[in-house]
């Protein structure tokens, strides 16, 4: 029997939202429907911004460090920074270095911020635009290469398709549709929230760092 031989599904903006209409009981059939509910799957990707990591949204960044430098833009769209190191070049070999991620009082109650050395701390300022604040400032230059998670891109165009995992469209349509019927369907508002809250939960299961784990048993 023959296989499609492809692996490449996907859904435009226009097919998820038809999906989720259907699911609500409806057909969509003006235009502001599709403007509503496109409206609402942004707001769908930001309420997924705030229910933890979402693996394909994290990113390596790096930044150059001049002598002096004491922080670092890493873009409007970071949400948080999950890690960093400093990078330096010792006898002609790379060398990364883990630096500590402090609170904004530790960073606050730092006495001199200006002092040089190489930089062994950093403080997130998480405001609309943020920024790395680095500690001790840099004493030469070097690179700081970080883990940052960025935004989801907006849905944009109807006929673009979504800055979402494949494993998670099931959930997107879902959650879709619970946030569709809140304006349409209030009648299913409780089943589709069911449903979402489900489909959400087995694809963030999924989407997760993985490693070996090694047992030592206990002798003696």
């Amino acid at each position: 029997m023959a296989t499609s031989n492809t692996t490449d599904f996907n859904l435009a903006i226009d097919e998820i939202v038809e999906e989720a209409f259907e699911r609500c009981g409806m057909q969509m059939t003006s235009g502001y429907q599709l403007t509503s509910a496109t409206r609402s799957l942004n707001l769908l990707f930001l309420d997924w911004a705030n229910r933890g990591l979402n693996l394909w949204t994290i990113e390596q960044a790096t930044a150059a460090l001049a002598k002096g430098t004491t922080e670092v833009a890493p873009g409007a769209d970071t949400v948080n920074v999950l890690s960093a190191v400093i990078r330096d070049t010792v006898g002609g070999q790379q060398q990364d270095v883990s630096i500590a991620r402090i609170s904004r009082s530790e960073y606050l109650n730092v006495p001199n911020k200006l002092t040089q050395a190489r930089p062994a701390q950093y403080y997130v300022q998480r405001t609309i635009t943020p920024t790395i604040f680095l500690w001790p400032a840099a004493d030469k230059a070097y690179t700081l290469v970080y883990y940052r998670i960025r935004r989801m891109q907006d849905a944009g165009a109807y006929t673009n398709t979504t800055d979402v995992n494949f494993r998670f469209l099931p959930c997107l349509a879902s959650g879709l549709a619970y946030m569709i019927s809140l304006k349409y369907a209030p009648d299913r508002t409780t089943g589709l929230k069911t449903i979402y809250e489900e489909d959400f939960l087995r694809a963030a299961k999924e989407d997760r760092d993985t490693a070996s784990v090694h047992f030592v048993p206990s002798v003696g």
